[in-house]
């Protein structure tokens, strides 16, 4: 059985990080250049996609620690992070036809609070993906080091040739493509998303 692994932000979904952070500043009572310096801008966060901090209450904890601010909720930390986020249709329909033709996933660098808020940021994903909500935390390593890309078939047991990326940063794809996977790069040109090639992609890869 053939897999097809999908990035969330930016090829699922559109993501704009400045309608997040003025949010997360009012609920944590925090400032926004607080925030960005004391998690963002130390690499805290990629450290969270890496690994660092497994569970969603460790990863709140560590970013009220660190930012020395109120300690979010799970619901909280969704609503700021929703605001981020708009709905690719091109996309979310191109993820409905493969998994009709093969087993989806997502494969995304986010930390631990990802996968539990799904149902609150992007519920219809969750309704396409079920429990295949693949994220760098749970394998240790962020794309595109090659340990993610092995870990990932691992956790399917399927082999590079029967693997599929799609993912907005041309390193993850170029990453992937060394692993021996198929990837594709999901482009916006013109401010338009090209789904449609997205969709040629994934239709030339099961025909294969």
């Amino acid at each position: 059985m053939d897999c097809y692994f999908f990035d969330l932000d930016k090829t699922l979904y559109d993501y704009d990080f400045r309608f997040r952070l003025p949010e997360l500043a009012r609920l944590s009572g925090s400032s926004q250049y607080d925030l960005a310096k004391r998690w963002w801008a130390a690499g805290l966060e990629r450290e969270a996609e890496a690994g660092r901090w497994p569970t969603t209450d460790e990863y709140l904890d560590a970013f009220a620690a660190a930012t020395g601010s109120r300690r979010l909720s799970l619901e909280e930390w969704a609503h700021a992070r929703s605001l981020a986020m708009t709905r690719i249709d091109g996309s979310v329909a191109a993820l409905r036809r493969a998994a009709e033709l093969g087993t989806v996933s997502l494969l995304s660098n986010n930390p631990a609070p990802v996968p539990e808020a799904l149902g609150l940021i992007a519920p219809d994903l969750v309704d396409i993906l079920g429990d295949h909500l693949l994220c760098s935390f749970m394998l240790r390593a962020r794309k595109p080091t090659p340990e993610l890309y092995e870990r990932a078939l691992e956790r399917y047991g399927v082999t590079a040739d029967r693997a599929f990326l799609v993912d907005d940063t041309q390193a993850n794809v170029a990453g992937a493509r060394a692993a021996g996977w198929t990837a594709h790069h999901f482009a916006v040109v013109d401010g338009v998303p090209q789904t449609d090639a997205l969709l040629d992609a994934i239709e030339a890869f099961a025909a294969r």
